[in-house]
């Protein structure tokens, strides 16, 4: 029985996931090569410096630590200017009645997103307070598909693992949901995420009834 259900934030609640794509776009037009949409979705996710990685071999570029950290943070300066302009209309259509009726009827909920900027995005987005916990980026050791994440939002919660219930629009987001022994929705296309318990278009499509059949 699902008594708690862990949100992911990025492509999940809000498209914050179009602003990364921007930034790390920016950046790689700074290193001499095109970022394309197809390559974006390797950076879907995972962690900024992992994101970055992926960046340097796509440019044939290597970088000692020093000078990835310089350019991880200028990326992440971009994003935040981006993401400082949000308002609570880009949240997701239906989103927010979800949240709150899985509360209503004593769901736990948390948020549980790899980005070091998840808790500004919910105080811009007027949710911070719609949340059991939140575990974000500078939480954890490891990034998707490592289960850290989630178990770590599970021990907040006070839920097992076996009872919580992962929304995740990211293959990473669904292995890691499966490593924590968590059941999943994939929220995008069943190409994409098949391995998710259930995949459908849209987070605000679920509805508390479907609890019942996860």
């Amino acid at each position: 029985m699902v008594k708690a259900c862990i949100f992911d934030l990025d492509g999940v609640i809000v498209d914050t996931a179009h602003y990364h794509f921007l930034a790390w776009k920016r950046l790689a037009n700074e290193l001499g090569f095109n970022l394309t949409e197809t390559d974006n979705e390797r950076l879907k996710g995972v962690s900024r410096l992992q994101s970055l990685e992926i960046i340097l071999e796509l440019a044939g570029i290597t970088l000692s630590d020093h000078e990835k950290e310089l350019l991880a943070n200028k990326k992440n300066t971009w994003f935040v200017d981006y993401v400082e302009r949000m308002v609570p209309e880009e949240i997701f259509p239906g989103v927010r009645k979800l949240i709150q009726d899985l509360r209503s009827a004593g769901i736990k909920v948390a948020l549980a997103s790899s980005s070091k900027n998840a808790k500004t995005v919910i105080q811009l987005l007027h949710i911070q307070n719609d949340f059991d916990a939140v575990v974000d980026g500078t939480m954890i050791a490891h990034s998707k598909p490592d289960p850290e994440i989630f178990l770590l939002a599970s021990t907040k919660l006070g839920i097992p693992p076996s009872e919580c219930l992962v929304f995740e629009d990211a293959e990473a987001g669904v292995e890691a949901a499966r490593a924590a022994g968590m059941k999943c929705v994939g929220i995008g296309s069943h190409d994409q995420l098949g391995k998710a318990t259930k995949v459908i278009a849209k987070t605000g499509e679920f509805t508390v009834a479907e609890l019942s059949r996860i």
